[in-house]
């Protein structure tokens, strides 16, 4: 039986994007309308300032703040009332000394006028004055020009991946259109004859099909396009049809199970013999994960992954080695690692990288790192979690109150 040659995590990631190096993602125009959870390919400068016009923040009335200076409850200033300045419009008089204008929220102050006195603080007086019962500091309640942002100003670099605040920024610069990498698209095979689908009966021996729907929800919630997601049986001629069908039109073919040495396991065989250069990884000094496989196709740039069967292990690798490769590739910024304090003494797997998945407590000084214990395959211990923490190869395992990274799921 032939023995898997491990690299480690950090070779066998070197080696895919050594193999994959001329891969490129292409990139596309869409709306800003539709920006949402995609990765930015070019940065983006302001191309105004942001206002451009000072703005007041409050219903009210512009005033020059001197002018204010004494007013309290019992003693007003009186202002003469110049203009009432429609929302979206720009005012037609100067304020000078003395004088007042009113102004909505969002509004644009005159020339003359540096503060603003809430309506609240004011009443009219007459026709034409204003009693104002409140002093006002220059620049209170008034957004200067370009304070939110300046011509010139870097708003976001390639690779950020757009939040609801990210599109509304871009919307206060008059962007419409916006260049994002395109969508990559992946398909998800499960193998194994003991797989049954959810929904139906399952005659003792077999099991709910498991990762599919993890490795599906996965590459959905990063943006990915799936093409597919097929249960194929531990028989080569069918795992290999499936494979070669969906070389052509899929960035990534991801194949679940059958990646050891067992006698059904077969995915390495069919990897190997359909992509060119074929499989260059087989076997990662890691756990959970072991018997991971890496290949690639160089006529269709199809990049061809075996992810072990156990539901936990495939969706770490699929964290730790496909969605990395993509963020890679994209310049995608990564998430902050959390430091926390570990709560207990716990070994770790000899000669490999260990991925503890925990759960994140609110300690007095800080978060607490829970290890989720389990026996492999144990799918719920990966629902329970909010992270997972990497222990090095050439540590024993971590020791109660060290303190550690915790890598959120």
């Amino acid at each position: 039986m032939e023995l898997l040659k491990v690299d480690t995590l950090a070779e066998a990631k070197e080696k895919l994007l050594e193999h994959t190096r001329n891969k490129e993602f292409p990139t596309e125009t869409i709306s800003l309308m539709n920006g949402l959870g995609r990765i930015l390919a070019e940065d983006i400068v302001s191309p105004m300032m942001v206002p451009d016009f000072r703005r007041s923040t409050v219903d009210g009335y512009a005033v020059k703040a001197e002018d204010t200076w004494g007013a309290n409850d019992s003693t007003p200033v009186f202002l003469e009332l110049i203009e009432e300045v429609p929302i979206g419009a720009e005012p037609k008089k100067r304020v000078l000394s003395g004088e007042c204008s009113y102004v909505p929220t969002g509004g644009m102050l005159p020339e003359g006028a540096d503060a603003m006195v809430m309506v609240e603080y004011c009443e009219p007086f007459d026709d034409h004055h204003i009693a104002v019962y409140s002093h006002g500091e220059k620049g209170s309640c008034v957004v200067q020009i370009g304070e939110d942002l300046k011509e010139g100003d870097e708003v976001f670099r390639a690779g950020r991946r757009l939040t609801p605040g990210d599109v509304a920024t871009l919307a206060s610069i008059g962007i419409a259109e916006i260049v994002v990498f395109g969508s990559p698209t992946i398909t998800i095979i499960s193998t194994g004859n003991e797989l049954a689908k959810p929904g139906e009966e399952k005659p003792k021996g077999q099991v709910y099909e498991i990762n599919s729907y993890g490795l599906y929800s996965q590459a959905i919630q990063n943006g990915f396009n799936v093409n597919g997601v097929n249960i194929v049986q531990d028989e080569e001629p069918l795992l290999s049809e499936k494979v070669k069908e969906m070389m052509g039109p899929s960035d990534f073919i991801i194949v679940s199970g059958g990646s050891s040495q067992g006698k059904q396991d077969i995915t390495k065989q069919v990897l190997d013999k359909l992509g060119e250069p074929g499989v260059f990884v087989h076997g990662i000094a890691f756990k959970p994960g072991k018997p991971t496989i890496l290949g690639y196709d160089e006529a269709t740039e199809t990049i061809l992954v075996g992810l072990p069967g156990h539901p936990v292990a495939a969706m770490i690798i699929f964290e730790l080695v496909v969605l990395w490769y993509y963020r890679q590739k994209t310049g995608v910024e990564t998430g902050i690692a959390i430091p926390a304090i570990f709560e207990s003494n716990l070994p770790s797997a000899p000669g490999r990288e260990t991925c503890q998945l925990v759960q994140l407590i609110h300690g007095e000084e800080g978060y607490i790192a829970r290890p989720i214990l389990g026996k492999s395959g144990l799918i719920s211990t990966l629902s329970k979690s909010e992270g997972y923490v990497i222990i090095d190869r050439n540590k024993e395992g971590v020791k109660a109150g060290e303190e550690v990274k915790v890598h959120l799921l």
